[in-house]
């Protein structure tokens, strides 16, 4: 697969500089060992970059846009922002993910699903439009593209950080915390969903399917909440 720079542009809105930063962004590590290319040559280096730029960025966001929270409001709506599943959603859903480069091995093992694979990808671009000197350009962007993100998850915070607030429910009864079980695992190795069940005191609450074990946990610790009368 060629690297695609007009794809990135139309995607970002903004212009590319240094092809060669951005190429590697979209490189996975696989793609490297199998072709015996240097390690700096996939995106690893630069989604640590794009990492830090995308905290900063989200800060200045929620920093403005909530001027009465506290530091803990604004890192609790951080955290689940610039959540993996999140990130991933929006590079599924403007394109970013099918421009990865990857192993054929891995590509027929569908991790350009994973969401790990498509967040890591967006942050390095981010981290490669930081180093093209777009941090204001990247502050517009991320003020627009995230926006509904923000405000849906100011909205329903309890939703997104249900495990925390169902482990601070049961701690708050006798200093137990809940209990995460894989029960089942559905569908073929590129298409897994997770079946989980969230115990307490040795009884079964909830149980929920995900994408992954994380956001199975999320609904399973969501469904509890609904249950026990913690969450309306």
């Amino acid at each position: 697969m060629n690297f695609d720079k007009t794809a990135i542009e139309q995607i970002f809105g903004i212009p590319v500089i240094n092809c060669e930063n951005f190429r590697r962004a979209v490189t996975h590590s696989s793609y490297t060992k199998e072709n015996e290319m240097h390690f700096i040559e996939c995106y690893e280096r630069l989604e640590f970059l794009g990492d830090a730029v995308l905290k900063l960025t989200i800060s200045d966001c929620l920093f403005n846009k909530y001027p009465e929270y506290t530091e803990g409001e604004l890192s609790k709506i951080r955290s689940i922002i610039v959540s993996d599943a999140v990130l991933a959603e929006i590079a599924k859903k403007n394109g970013l993910s099918e421009l990865i480069i990857m192993s054929r091995h891995e590509e027929k093992q569908g991790c350009r699903k994973l969401e790990s694979v498509c967040a890591c990808a967006f942050e390095a671009v981010l981290g490669a439009y930081y180093l093209d000197g777009k941090f204001n350009e990247l502050l517009e962007y991320i003020k627009s593209e995230f926006a509904c993100y923000i405000d849906e998850i100011n909205q329903n915070a309890s939703k997104y950080n249900a495990k925390a607030v169902l482990q601070e429910y049961t701690q708050g009864l006798t200093k137990e915390t809940p209990v995460y079980r894989v029960v089942a695992e559905i569908g073929p190795a590129h298409k897994k969903e997770f079946e989980v069940e969230v115990s307490y005191q040795e009884n079964v609450i909830a149980r929920a399917r995900g994408k992954s074990k994380k956001e199975a946990e999320q609904k399973c610790a969501y469904e509890a909440c609904k249950i026990l009368g913690v969450i309306k």
